[in-house]
Formats: C-alpha cells, sequence, structure tokens
C-alpha cells in the first residue's frame, strides 16, 4: 500500500468564486478535472490529531484546513490586497499566531503562522522557485457524473 497524496473538499455555495480565489489571491495551480472542475495543487502538509470528548457523530467533532504562513502579518496584506477578508487581526497561541479567513460561499480557513516543529518541509514562495523545471502534467481525469450536482 502507499499514500500518494492528500485529496481535500472545500464546499460552498460560490464554488465559481471560491475557484477564483484559491487560483488568483492564493496562486494556487490547478488542473480542470472536466467540465471546469478544478482541482488545486497544494504546498506540502501535514496532520494533526487532535483529542475530543467522545465519538465525532455524537459531539459534533468536525475537520479543519489550515494554511501554514512564513510571516502571518506580510501573508495577510498580500491577500487582502486581492481581496480576501479576515476575522479580525491574528490572535498568539502557544503553538503560533493565527487569524481566520472568511472566504466566498462562507467557506473559514485558519491562516496561522507556526512556533512548532514542522512535519513538512515548507514550500518555497513562487519567486524563488521561478525558472525551475515543472513535472508534466497529467492527463485531465474524467468527473464520474453522479458526483456533480
Amino acid at each position: 500500500m502507499a499514500i500518494i497524496g492528500t485529496h481535500m473538499l472545500l464546499y460552498t455555495a460560490d464554488a465559481e468564486s471560491l475557484r477564483a480565489t484559491l487560483r488568483d489571491a492564493f496562486g494556487f495551480n490547478a488542473v480542470d478535472a472536466g467540465g471546469g472542475w478544478l482541482i488545486f495543487a497544494l504546498p506540502p502538509a501535514e496532520l494533526g490529531v487532535h483529542p475530543a470528548e467522545g465519538p465525532a457523530e455524537k459531539t459534533g467533532g468536525h475537520h479543519q484546513i489550515s494554511f501554514m504562513c512564513d510571516d502571518i502579518g506580510k501573508t495577510m496584506a498580500q491577500l487582502r490586497a486581492k481581496g480576501v477578508q479576515f476575522e479580525g487581526e491574528p490572535e498568539q497561541e502557544d503553538w503560533g499566531s493565527r487569524v481566520l479567513m472568511s472566504l466566498p460561499g462562507g467557506v473559514k480557513v485558519m491562516l496561522y503562522q507556526p512556533r512548532h516543529a514542522l512535519a513538512i518541509t515548507p514550500a518555497k514562495p513562487k519567486a524563488a522557485r521561478r525558472g525551475a523545471a515543472r513535472p508534466p502534467r497529467r492527463a485531465p481525469a474524467k468527473r464520474h457524473k453522479s458526483r456533480r450536482k
């Protein structure tokens, strides 16, 4: 068995605007899986497991997506300039600085600058990657009609 990656889903009533924000404000590259269904390449990821009181289905357990950054102030300024909205200013925690972003369709995603050890090697900013050879892209995947709504 080999886990080859992680695939995350964001559900929103405004999918087109959220896709545009991920593409234009965050600069994530994407492939079209067919019919305009974009799948975005993300920076390296890590997974944390937090305790909950009882089984998730009984406690209203949830999952959370957070984007890590190396300078929360600069990252917020860059994203604000591209139209991303934030709920307040960064709050300091033992593990880092965090703020909640409000993305199109009511999607909430945390932005944080970690102070803890990382399980990954952070991605280099796009400017540092310019000129680097890109791996060839796979042919677009076909989407099952039963998944569309």
